[in-house]
């Protein structure tokens, strides 16, 4: 069993952890997340450090590891940022950006809008798009709804695919003679 919610969190130079009951929030360089923890963990400031303990005897150790995956996120994200990479592969397939929607062009008869969420930004260079912002998962689930607008096919490789998968090409029809 993982015990990771025993390890502490240093806090970041230019951030702060406020807890308010069952809010926490970190502010950072970069902006602001809050997260709402469960009422059976309990968030420990003390010494630059922030420690996940049990709020009763009865809380599960998972709630507590993720709970303290979540605070060091939040602290990564407001420090740092998250980024997620994508590319477009296929003949005819574009994306430009246009304010903070992306146009696709994917091989379907119509052009795809796609409209960035709120604290999520795109950038575009030929045929990868770039996705950031400050909250891990806002980032990942963006990233993964970009990726469903045309996911890559087995045969040829064409579609959206994140920087670095490596798709399983499928072997087509054979000419036989008979």
């Amino acid at each position: 069993m993982s015990r990771i919610d025993q390890n502490p969190i240093i806090i970041p130079e230019k951030t702060e952890i406020k807890v308010d009951g069952q809010d926490v929030v970190v502010k950072g360089p970069k902006g602001e997340l809050r997260l709402r923890v469960r009422s059976d963990v309990a968030v420990i400031i003390e010494d630059g450090k922030v420690a996940i303990g049990r709020a009763d005897e009865k809380t599960s150790d998972a709630m507590r590891g993720l709970t303290r995956a979540l605070i060091a996120n939040m602290f990564s994200g407001v420090t740092e940022g998250f980024v997620k990479n994508l590319e477009i592969e296929g003949i005819g397939y574009r994306v430009a950006l246009a304010g903070d929607k992306l146009a696709f062009q994917l091989g379907f008869s119509h052009p795809v809008e796609f409209q960035a969420p709120p604290g999520i930004t795109f950038s575009v260079v030929k045929n990868a798009i770039s996705v950031s912002g400050i909250d891990k998962a806002l980032v990942g689930q963006t990233a993964a709804n970009i990726r469903k607008l045309k996911k890559p096919e087995p045969y040829k490789g064409k579609g959206i695919r994140y920087q670095g998968e490596v798709i399983r090409r499928k072997e087509g029809k054979k000419a036989g003679t008979v």
